[in-house]
């Protein structure tokens, strides 16, 4: 791992600034693909009166919803604990975030289930059926990337890292954290109006 102190402060600021916009641009990005996906499903869907989900989404969604916000409020409290230099409070809000994201993850494996119990599976007649796992599969697998981000965070509040590090790493996650709550209010709202 390369240090700060070999680097002069203007190469590292160049360097964040870096990390800061490619991670804007992979959210972008991602946002973009969603956006695909939304509008791939609203031509389907326009298709005929036999298209559509033709199912109600599973309760398991509205509790995952409530998680998922929740572990956006603590990690932003473990965000101002890094700002204070509360490296306690710090670590304790970022395993909070960390479990109520392995919990997220959980309970849309369990919506999955129900799913499936209910005859609705990824591989179908229907697609539209089928667009409530791709979209739920995908956001799942960046909830895995951002439980990574987490743990490298509460790994360095853990050693700890210097302050300056310490604090950028925190922004970052939050930032793509944040971001994944998002993603995910928007998949609900928009799976819910389509139902």
């Amino acid at each position: 791992m390369e240090r700060t102190e070999d680097y002069t402060m203007e190469e590292v600021l160049q360097s964040r600034k870096a990390k800061k916009f490619n991670l804007w641009l992979g959210m972008i990005g991602m946002f973009m693909m969603f956006a695909a996906l939304s509008s791939g499903f609203i031509v389907y869907t326009a298709s005929g009166v036999d298209k559509g989900i033709k199912t109600i989404l599973p309760n398991t969604f509205i509790y995952s919803t409530i998680v998922i916000v929740v572990s956006s409020l603590i990690l932003h409290l473990g965000y101002r604990a890094t700002k204070l230099e509360q490296l306690g409070k710090q670590k304790l809000f970022l395993l909070l975030t960390i479990v109520l994201g392995v919990v997220f993850f959980v309970l849309q494996l369990d919506a999955w289930s129900v799913l499936t119990e209910r005859g609705v599976y990824f591989v179908n007649n229907n697609a539209s059926q089928s667009f409530i796992y791709v979209f739920t599969g995908m956001h799942l697998a960046h909830i895995i990337a951002g439980l990574i981000v987490l743990v490298r965070c509460l790994w360095g509040a853990l050693k700890p890292i210097p302050f300056p590090d310490n604090l950028f790493r925190m922004n970052l996650a939050a930032i793509f954290w944040h971001f994944l709550d998002l993603l995910w209010i928007y998949i609900y709202v928009f799976l819910l109006l389509n139902q």
